[in-house]
């Protein structure tokens, strides 16, 4: 990659000229552009791995080997590892006096609460952990998981594990046990790497009762790691057994073994595992690899998000997430460019019992922030409490904002541009993206060389063969929609869809996941299936005078819950709720809207002669929260004479769902396929009496 970039070309620009001197191809708008990328498979993805520049030791056979879906073959014969990618960025000529990374957490001037670490730094301790993993037998293919808050050492270690060859999987230490053990014990891991504790909104809490639990449950951890972050003299000798040996994390990071180099592993080695969760079972596995993340990375952080280095200066990128949010790994994947990323760990309102929406944009102020990102739910948050960032702090350095997690309202648009500085004497750029963890990357994005449109995202990402589709008919086929809401496919492979999900024997679930709303394709046979269905309600909105296409999201198509970004099943609160005695069957549905909050309800069965009362409400809420985390507590938690259910018996989640947006009932409820038909009529009632004081 060119290292003479500016900010006054835009990335995606030099990458244009690049592909007219280097491939002879010319493109008069962005959607040639996309269509391009979309059709030649073979021409976009190596083109991309030759303007950046990617390392192997050995010759890739070909680029793609093998369209499908699942199952695409990418890159067969070279060698890769992502960290090697990080590292090339130490000795470069802007590495000496722009930091990896700068940390700052919500106690923000305090002592050890803020950090600047180096590019050299970063690749000491990376070493020096690495070399400890292996010490103690950990070797391609094993699995080490975290327990561990939005800090560089959550970075070190995942960069360690990542450097040679084991397979990174981790948790935020918000999340209870319950949640946490169902994620890791699927992967079986070798080594747990975790906080003693953390703090959040100016709570501490101390996390060693928790750590216990998830040792008991995870049998097959033979060494533990300990960080002492909450607790100075917190001991790892406490959580040592017989058949497990404990270690301190300072003491790990502490060598210097300048030889150490990253394994050289094949294009689709496994990265890590990151967690999606279904409206059923225990949450989805994924498992990504080495090459398809930094491929996907580099083109969506560079070329679309236009960060990276220049010989003058520096990006730095900030969002703001937990680490049980893939945007977490969004944001560490902005090293492989040359990036510099903020983290900041802690509550977005800092310590304050009264909430203090400033405290993001004054942390992106100390910070340098460049492009800075969050969930569009903290922008709605900063509009209803009035905040205006540029009163608050300098934020003079700021070039763009990003969001995600759900759809970002027309006012937040204007709210953005009217208190954010301008820049060059235009609206800052927002740029909202909309992805997912099961691909670890965005299937729209922006621009910084297209139009914005409040309530639009600028583009389909290059590489990305997204479009609007019809609802399937009874050979799984549909065909594509322009201007019309359908569901959000993707009719072409990408490097970063999914190797597979752990321990799913014959791809069984991970078929289900994606692949089994449209096997037959398009209905006019131009394109055979199956086609991965995403979850998410688009409309793609031609702008034939920019020669691009805009994308609206309308939140999820299933009933996943989707809180402020972070996704959890609804298996998962069922099993707390379910818990309490009193309780004997619940249901559980989130409403997303356009431009305003989201709803949450949870619909409870109690045991015969009980009523729901504050007491066992209030006890509902605190097994939600103490099980999973407080994002997923209810808006109102409901009592209900029966959940409606298949013959089969499965919960009625979607169809509940649909009613409450305002389906007519005959529309989404087939009585003849229930179990207990009967149930339906109260729904319908709530429904009618919500709507009509909810209009």
């Amino acid at each position: 990659m060119p290292l003479s970039e500016t900010r006054i070309t835009p990335r995606i620009t030099l990458y244009q000229r690049w592909l007219a001197e280097q491939r002879g191809l010319s493109f008069a708008t962005y959607d040639e552009l996309w269509q391009w990328s979309v059709t030649d498979l073979d021409g976009f993805w190596g083109s991309l791995w030759d303007y950046f520049d990617l390392r192997s030791p050995t010759p890739h056979e070909a680029v793609l080997a093998d369209e499908r879906m699942p199952g695409a073959g990418w890159f067969p014969g070279a060698q890769v590892n992502y960290v090697q990618q990080v590292f090339r960025h130490v000795d470069a000529s802007y590495g000496a006096g722009h930091p990896a990374i700068v940390f700052r957490n919500e106690w923000m001037h305090e002592d050890h609460c803020s950090l600047d670490l180096s590019w050299r730094e970063l690749k000491r301790e990376v070493a020096s952990l690495a070399v400890s993993l292996r010490r103690k037998g950990v070797q391609r293919g094993d699995r080490v998981a975290a327990y561990l808050p939005n800090t560089p050492q959550t970075v070190v270690a995942f960069l360690a594990c990542a450097s040679i060859g084991a397979v990174w999987s981790l948790c935020s230490p918000e999340m209870g046990p319950v949640a946490v053990l169902d994620r890791f014990r699927q992967i079986e891991p070798k080594v747990l790497i975790a906080c003693d504790g953390s703090s959040y909104g100016g709570r501490d809490h101390d996390r060693r009762p928790v750590l216990a639990e998830l040792l008991d449950g995870l049998p097959s951890v033979t060494d533990f790691i300990l960080w002492p972050y909450l607790l100075r003299e917190a001991d790892a000798d406490d959580f040592a057994t017989p058949t497990r040996r404990a270690h301190d994390l300072r003491a790990l990071l502490a060598g210097d073994p300048r030889d150490f180099e990253p394994e050289w592993l094949p294009f689709d080695h496994p990265l890590w595992i990151v967690y999606s969760s279904g409206t059923t079972g225990l949450p989805k596995p994924i498992v990504h690899s080495h090459g398809g993340i930094m491929l996907e990375a580099l083109k969506l952080l560079v070329l679309h998000n236009n960060l990276g280095p220049t010989v003058e200066t520096g990006d730095r990128f900030h969002w703001s997430t937990s680490t049980a949010w893939v945007m977490w790994n969004c944001q560490v994947n902005a090293l492989l460019g040359g990036t510099t990323i903020c983290l900041y760990d802690g509550s977005p309102t800092g310590r304050s019992e009264v909430p203090d929406w400033g405290t993001l944009w004054r942390f992106a102020a100390e910070t340098g922030t460049t492009m800075f990102g969050a969930g569009a739910a903290f922008y709605a948050n900063c509009l209803k409490a009035g905040v205006e960032p540029q009163r608050v702090a300098d934020l003079s350095a700021l070039r763009a904002v990003g969001s995600t997690g759900s759809p970002l309202s027309e006012e937040c648009y204007d709210w953005l541009w009217r208190s954010l500085p301008k820049v060059e004497g235009r609206d800052i750029w927002v740029n909202p993206i909309s992805g997912g963890t099961d691909f670890a990357g965005a299937f729209i994005a922006g621009l910084p060389t297209l139009p914005m449109v409040r309530g639009e995202m600028q583009c389909r990402c290059l590489g990305a063969a997204v479009e609007s589709w019809s609802e399937p008919d009874a050979q799984g086929r549909g065909h594509a929609l322009i201007n019309e809401v359908g569901e959000l496919v993707c009719t072409r492979p990408m490097p970063s869809m999914p190797l597979q999900f752990w321990n799913d024997p014959g791809e069984r679930r991970y078929r289900e996941s994606y692949f089994e709303t449209y096997p037959g394709g398009r209905d006019d046979g131009s394109l055979a299936g199956p086609v991965w269905r995403h979850g998410d309600w688009i409309r793609i909105v031609p702008h034939p005078e920019s020669g691009a296409s805009g994308a609206v999201i309308y939140g999820r198509s299933d009933a996943t819950i989707n809180r402020f970004g972070v996704r959890m099943g609804t298996a998962e609160i069922y099993r707390a709720i379910e818990a309490l005695p009193q309780v004997v069957d619940s249901l559980v549905v989130d409403l997303e809207y356009l431009g305003r909050p989201s709803w949450m309800g949870a619909f409870v069965v109690l045991r015969e002669g009980l009523q729901l009362d504050g007491e066992l409400s209030e006890a509902i809420r605190t097994a939600i929260r103490s099980a999973l985390s407080p994002r997923y507590v209810p808006d109102e938690v409901i009592q209900v004479p029966a959940i409606p259910r298949t013959l089969s018996g499965k919960k009625m989640e979607l169809p509940v769902k649909k009613l409450l947006q305002g389906a007519h009932p005959d529309e989404v409820l087939k009585r003849d396929a229930m179990a207990n038909a009967a149930s339906v009529d109260w729904f319908v009632d709530f429904a009618a009496r919500r709507q009509a004081a909810n209009p």
